[in-house]
């Protein structure tokens, strides 16, 4: 279900940033925004061969969650004692025969698709180790988050694109290491900002830009100018924000 909405979800997060629908399909939006985020890996099921999902890539084997529950016909994981001689004996029993690493863990969560582990949320794609949220698309850490995009390691992020480090942002983009950030692009190691821009080290203040205060305005002005050009292509923005 959650990989036919996320045209929407994707869409009602940009609006709340940008204030235009996303324009990147999902391939895109992954390689220009969570290019750096440590995501679940496409793996095989060794017992059945089926692709499923890891946050651990150098495992030795894998096998879905619900096909711990079929093994050995149901009957579990438990076997009679085996015949050792030695430390070789013992360590080709547990590589060949018992080292499977789970995959896709979820738990006490609905609609995720290709994560690793999830815990206590819903509508989750393509994630690891987030809990407490909802409509998350390549993320990394986020807690207690909703409507986030390529967030890793923050907390109470909505509606956001590009959080790291943060907590209690909403509708943002570009914020690192910043506390109660609202509307405001380009953000680092700030508190308390709002409808601000290529700030940093600052806090308590709105309509600046580059730590320095704008008329309302003159900011919005620029701020439309500034989305524009996020949404160039590379070759005509010189560096681009993605």
């Amino acid at each position: 279900m959650i990989e036919k909405e996320l045209p929407a979800i994707t869409n009602k997060i940009f609006q709340a940033i940008f204030g235009r629908d996303n324009p990147y399909d999902l391939e895109t939006l992954r390689q220009k925004f969570a290019f750096d985020i440590q995501l679940p890996t496409k793996v095989k099921d060794s017992w059945t061969g089926q692709t499923t999902y890891s946050a651990m890539p150098n495992a030795h084997k894998y096998i879905t969650v619900p096909n711990t529950d079929l093994w050995n016909d149901g009957k579990g994981w438990l076997r009679e004692k085996p015949s050792i001689s030695g430390i070789k004996d013992l360590l080709k029993i547990w590589r060949e025969e018992l080292n499977y690493t789970s995959t896709e863990r979820v738990y006490d969560s609905e609609d995720v698709a290709k994560s690793d582990p999830i815990y206590n949320s819903r509508h989750i794609y393509c994630s690891t180790n987030c809990g407490g949220s909802s409509y998350l698309i390549f993320c990394d850490g986020s807690y207690d988050s909703n409507y986030a995009i390529a967030c890793q390691r923050s907390s109470n992020v909505n509606y956001c694109l590009r959080a790291d480090d943060s907590n209690a942002c909403t509708n943002c983009y570009s914020v690192i290491c910043s506390g109660k950030i609202s509307n405001s692009l380009f953000i680092q190691d700030a508190s308390n900002l709002h409808e601000c821009m290529f700030c940093s080290h600052i806090s308590n203040q709105e309509y600046c830009i580059l730590n320095s205060q704008y008329e309302k305005e003159e900011y919005f002005f620029l701020k439309n100018k500034i989305i524009e050009w996020i949404f160039k292509p590379t070759s005509e923005s010189g560096d681009n924000a993605g």
